[in-house]
């Protein structure tokens, strides 16, 4: 077994770092309330199922999530605070590969690139 990819967080959500977001993303597995993935058990070369999709901003529909980008507009950032973006990002994790599919706002979609080994997260991102 390799090193291993995910953080183990509790209530059995796992977190692994996503290149394309420079951020988190979390996804439940196992019995609990709320939605649930299937997981391969393994924390090197994980499987997720099924896709993984992370929106903020005006990408999510959930109303009650503000846009990024009309909050900036109405509200410049002051130099050096940290800027939220809207996003979505939308991947298929299998083996410890993530395979960004074409929906993504990101400038990764359509590519497959291994999970990262893990860098200090900017956001968390709960889906």
């Amino acid at each position: 077994m390799s090193r291993p990819v995910l953080k183990a967080e509790a209530d059995g959500r796992l977190t692994f770092w996503c290149p394309a977001c420079r951020d988190s993303h979390t996804v439940a597995a196992g019995d609990g309330s709320g939605p649930r993935w299937k997981w391969n058990g393994r924390t090197d070369l994980p499987t997720f199922e099924p896709s993984v999709l992370v929106r903020a901003g005006h990408y999510t529909d959930r109303g009650h999530q503000a846009c990024w980008c009309t909050f900036y507009k109405e509200n410049p950032p002051k130099p050096g605070e940290r800027v939220f973006k809207c996003y979505r990002c939308h991947s298929f994790v299998t083996d410890g590969k993530i395979h960004f599919l074409s929906d993504c706002s990101h400038d990764m979609k359509g590519q497959t690139v291994p999970i990262p080994a893990w860098e200090e997260p900017v956001q968390h991102h709960p889906v």
